[in-house]
């Protein structure tokens, strides 16, 4: 066993203590699957992130993404942090335009800026809803019954991994929720979900605190050991193009802005942003919290 290099970053966030926390291992090339496994159920964090070399030239860094549980081919607040940290370690050059390559393939970055204002803004793959056995339908009728549900039906979209996405009446429903989290973990489980994500519209008259996020959301993954993720890149982006699909897309010039983590006392912010060819940024700040090394 040798010491890495490590970092703990805060992902969707403006300050320290904010967002949504990221474990970063930087010399992984020699570690195998079972290795970061492992190490990504120790840190407890809902996800840690591994760098390795690049397996296409196209890509300026590659990494591996794994929950306490699982790896995942995509999740939005590792790939925002892993944008960051190799910018800010030298592991990819100091340039407004980046490509990540993950286990969902060659993800384009842009960046603006640098060390804790540098705003990172991923294109997350493209989200598609998912068919649903008879079994999950039951299950999510369970998990549905209690709630003050939004205009739009309850899906489970798919843009690397797999959201239930649940409209509710409004942000402050989304803030009010009780979640059944043993209901959640049973539908994940049936429909191969990492979770599921309720999202409502923000009042038009919020407080000064609330101002410039349409959006509130939370994400419920008791399957993979997290009750709630404090914020979460990609249910925000399948959010977002649920709400393109519904012609329902908020904000102006194709950007908005959600709230996710305050209910935990991480308030994050996720920029969403629509382009012209229809794909979904996602997009925010990284702020350093921890930079050592872990033996494993």
């Amino acid at each position: 066993m040798r010491p890495r290099r490590y970092l703990q970053l805060d992902v969707f966030a403006d300050r320290p203590g904010a967002g949504n926390p990221l474990g970063v291992v930087l010399d992984a090339a020699d570690l195998d699957t079972a290795a970061m496994q492992a190490f990504a159920a120790w840190t407890r964090l809902s996800e840690t992130i591994f760098f390795l070399p690049p397996t296409s030239a196209e890509a300026d860094y590659r990494i591996r993404i794994f929950t306490p549980r699982r790896e995942l081919p995509f999740a939005g607040h590792p790939s925002i942090g892993a944008a960051w940290a190799a910018l800010e370690t030298g592991l990819a050059p100091e340039t407004g335009a980046l490509v990540q390559e993950c286990e969902a393939g060659l993800l384009p970055v842009s960046v603006e800026g640098r060390g804790a204002d540098r705003l990172v803004r991923l294109r997350a793959p493209a989200a598609r809803p998912q068919p649903v056995s008879a079994p999950a339908r039951n299950l999510l009728a369970a998990v549905l019954a209690p709630l003050p549900l939004g205009p739009l039906p309850a899906a489970l979209w798919n843009n690397g991994p797999a959201w239930w996405l649940v409209e509710l009446e409004d942000a402050a429903a989304v803030r009010a929720l009780v979640p059944d989290l043993s209901a959640i973990d049973a539908l994940s489980r049936a429909s191969g979900a990492i979770g599921l994500a309720v999202f409502g519209q923000a009042a038009t008259n919020q407080a000064p605190m609330d101002q410039k996020h349409a959006l509130a959301v939370r994400a419920f993954c008791p399957a993979d050991d997290i009750p709630e993720d404090p914020v979460t890149g990609s249910a925000n982006a399948a959010i977002g193009a649920l709400l393109h699909a519904a012609g329902r897309f908020p904000g102006l010039h194709g950007r908005y802005i959600a709230s996710q983590g305050r209910e935990l006392g991480r308030d994050g912010r996720v920029t969403v942003e629509l382009d012209a060819t229809g794909d979904i940024w996602i997009g925010g700040q990284v702020q350093a919290v921890i930079a050592g090394s872990a033996t494993w």
